[in-house]
């Protein structure tokens, strides 16, 4: 999955950037309090993005 696509399904969901680290961008989703760490790959893993959405709390379809 491209990375641009993933970051599209997050903020769909409701999810917003916390802040960027040195390697990865940090993710919270405000509803459910979760956050995540995004690689700052052009291409995602699809097993990496489901995780992703996981730790967030939200769907995984995207």
């Amino acid at each position: 999955m491209k990375r641009a696509q993933l970051l599209k399904h997050l903020r769909a969901n409701g999810c917003e950037l916390l802040r960027e680290g040195a390697k990865h961008s940090w993710w919270w989703h405000p509803i459910s309090r979760r956050r995540t760490a995004v690689p700052r790959h052009r291409e995602v893993d699809n097993q990496l993005a489901d995780k992703i959405c996981k730790d967030l709390g939200i769907d995984t379809d995207g």
